[in-house]
């Protein structure tokens, strides 16, 4: 059974900076809830959750980013909540977590809150550094998850846009996932409509090898204006993950080592010369980040302590906030092989 996930979902972005930011921000997670068949009971918790993490940016770091969007897991239907902020970090996140702790002078249950409400939760920070929090809610029990990856996105169209011309996709059959990463040449509605004929190319076709998929892409994206495009493929049997890609399309695995997944020039439903697959092992517990032009090429997690075990969600949150150019589309897919993925 194939499933499939992808930035056609739709991803809100909200900065906090003020009090009033807050219940903007809830408004936007109870209409999503809605749209989403959960009860009074789990909307009221959601709500909950988008409140305490909103207040807790402004009273620890002024101001900052709050993500609200589907559940990127086809084990049910959820919803995640990202908060990101640049402020002070937190020195002891064990004991703020705790019920009654608080270094701001308040009651100190937000964070707890945040822990005990959520399905899910995860949380990064470091002194100085910011922190990024992680929270799923699903609307009913989940069951267990085919995909055998654990996949966190985070997109953002330029200022002043609605449409995103950078997206991406997981696509999960055939003893292994498939990935996209696409960025639609500009932007606005015309890259969004590149980045997602690529989309539902990867949706049609199901498990093909990485250099096919590229060229199924290229035939899709034909009637567009053209797109940067890098698929990747994991295969779970062979612990190995086999790249293709044409155009500025970022891409690393990190397994043993780092390893950086080269693309050739072009532009895919144009000019593409050339397609060539490189093979890269992939065991489990192995990472694979893909991301457009719009996130600066000099990141490096080993600047960010015990980073890469976190949820992938928080790598693509902490990438995204630290990296992001601000000139353009912008996109982040971290994906982890889960263990006895087979």
């Amino acid at each position: 059974m194939e499933a499939l996930i992808s930035s056609q979902s739709p991803q809100h972005v909200f900065a906090v900076s003020h009090a009033s930011d807050v219940a903007a921000v809830r408004r936007a997670g109870q209409k999503l809830a809605e749209s989403l068949g959960f009860n009074e009971t789990r909307a009221g918790q959601l709500a909950l959750i988008i409140t305490e993490a909103a207040t807790n940016i402004l009273k620890h770091a002024g101001e900052g980013q709050i993500h609200v969007g589907p559940a990127q897991s086809p084990a049910s239907i959820g919803v995640d909540v990202l908060a990101l902020d640049k402020g002070p970090g937190i020195a002891d996140l064990a004991s703020s977590l705790v019920d009654g702790v608080s270094t701001a002078g308040t009651a100190g249950t937000g964070l707890g809150a945040l822990h005990r409400l959520s399905d899910e939760f995860d949380v990064y920070s470091t002194p100085g550094d910011g922190a990024a929090f992680f929270m799923r809610l699903w609307r009913d029990v989940p069951h267990p998850d085919p995909c055998g990856v654990e996949v966190g996105a985070l997109w953002s169209p330029i200022k002043g846009e609605e449409a995103c011309g950078d997206g991406w996709a997981v696509s999960c059959a055939g003893g292994g996932a498939t990935l996209l990463a696409v960025d639609g040449l500009g932007h606005g509605p015309d890259a969004a409509r590149a980045s997602n004929a690529a989309i539902r190319a990867l949706g049609e076709r199901g498990p093909i090898p990485a250099g096919e998929m590229v060229h199924a892409a290229h035939e899709a994206l034909r009637p567009t204006r053209g797109a940067a495009l890098a698929v990747a493929r994991i295969d779970f049997a062979a612990d190995e993950l086999r790249f293709a890609g044409v155009g500025n399309i970022g891409a690393v695995a990190i397994d043993e080592t780092r390893r950086a997944l080269v693309s050739h020039n072009g532009i895919v439903g144009h000019n593409m010369r050339k397609v060539q697959e490189f093979t890269v092992p992939f065991g489990p517990g192995a990472l694979c980040i893909m991301h457009s032009d719009g996130i600066e090429t000099r990141w490096d997690l080993d600047k960010y302590p015990g980073l890469q075990g976190r949820s992938p969600a928080l790598v693509a949150a902490v990438l995204m906030r630290d990296y992001i150019r601000g000139r353009d589309d912008a996109m982040v897919l971290v994906v982890r092989r889960l263990a006895g993925a087979a």
